[in-house]
């Protein structure tokens, strides 16, 4: 079939939240709803088939109907044990592309995974104002094996993993990718969404 090579989206949900004081981030309200409601408004219409990487008792996230995917690499190595959780659960539904969102980036633009694909490379990631966000990429399943060997050797490093693989930085005009590391920036982002600029939807 012609078209763009079907994707699956995956909120990365698996970190400890230190800089928040622990918890769920994505669980944390961002004008009166969850900042995993805001990001699967705007991810769901971009992708083929949706997926929560997130340890733990995965019952806190029922009410959203999604797969929840462990790391399964013990010990919270960090976002690429959440990358190659979210590889490898695409692989099983016979997915070759997964874009991968942290669960505190409430305003993803809605063009994200095509400007992406578009740039048809084994790993994409988004930039804005000049920086780059490497958790915020599309990834092919090919390179699973790989995450996985170069994890368990002890890399823990986002961008120079991709960066081994030719990665292709796609950038976005203004601050889209504002996310919410700190009780501070979750209040950057109520005033960033303001009605008539780029409020989640």
């Amino acid at each position: 079939m012609d078209g763009p090579e079907p994707i699956l989206g995956a909120v990365l949900a698996g970190g400890l939240a230190r800089r928040m004081g622990g918890g769920d981030k994505t669980l944390l309200p961002l004008h009166g709803r969850p900042l995993l409601a805001h990001i699967l408004a705007r991810l769901a219409p971009q992708v083929s088939a949706l997926a929560l990487n997130a340890n733990g008792d995965p019952s806190r996230f029922a009410a959203y109907g999604l797969p929840v995917v462990p790391d399964s690499i013990p010990g919270h190595p960090g976002p690429l044990a959440g990358i190659l959780a979210a590889m490898d659960h695409a692989a099983s539904l016979g997915l070759s592309q997964v874009l991968t969102i942290p669960g505190d980036t409430p305003l993803i633009p809605l063009d994200l995974a095509a400007r992406l694909q578009a740039a048809a490379a084994p790993i994409a990631c988004a930039a804005s104002g000049g920086r780059t966000h490497p958790p915020i990429a599309l990834w092919s399943t090919a390179l699973r094996d790989d995450l996985r060997t170069a994890i368990l050797a002890g890399e823990g490093k986002v961008s120079r993993w991709a960066a081994k693989h030719g990665c292709r930085v796609v950038e976005w005009e203004g601050d889209p990718f504002l996310n919410a590391n700190t009780p501070e920036d979750l209040l950057a982002l109520e005033c960033a969404a303001l009605p008539g600029q780029n409020k989640p939807r």
